[in-house]
């Protein structure tokens, strides 16, 4: 009887960052046609069906929510790789100036994680 090959487990990722009102435009064109580069690399450190949300609360703030699924088998080595990559960090220097970390997010974080409450497979 032969053994059948395992089945990877799919980690899900949700995050949220403010988002400065004034860089709506340019982040929405940036993510409308992303670098191919990146694209690309997301695929090669594992990430798929990733997705990002905005959406304007009470008051004006204006918010990112993100969605990903993880694949691989060493996220901490994946996101280190992602993030020595110098096209990563090129888009980042365009993308984190837009951006507004929550002050209520762990250390070393810049989203902030979310708690999964509920999943439907």
């Amino acid at each position: 009887m032969s053994k059948s090959p395992s089945k990877s487990v799919v980690q899900r990722f949700g995050s949220v960052i403010g988002v400065r009102g004034e860089a709506l435009e340019k982040y929405r064109q940036m993510h409308a046609e992303p670098w191919p580069e990146i694209n690309v690399l997301l695929k090669k450190v594992n990430i798929r069906n990733y997705s990002i949300y905005l959406t304007p609360f009470p008051g004006g703030s204006h918010y990112l929510f993100s969605y990903f699924e993880y694949t691989g088998d060493d996220f901490d080595a994946d996101m280190k790789k992602m993030a020595d990559d110098p096209k990563t960090k090129e888009w980042w220097s365009h993308t984190e100036p837009m951006q507004i970390p929550l002050s209520d997010r762990k250390e070393g974080e810049w989203w902030k994680t979310l708690e999964e409450v509920y999943h439907l497979d």
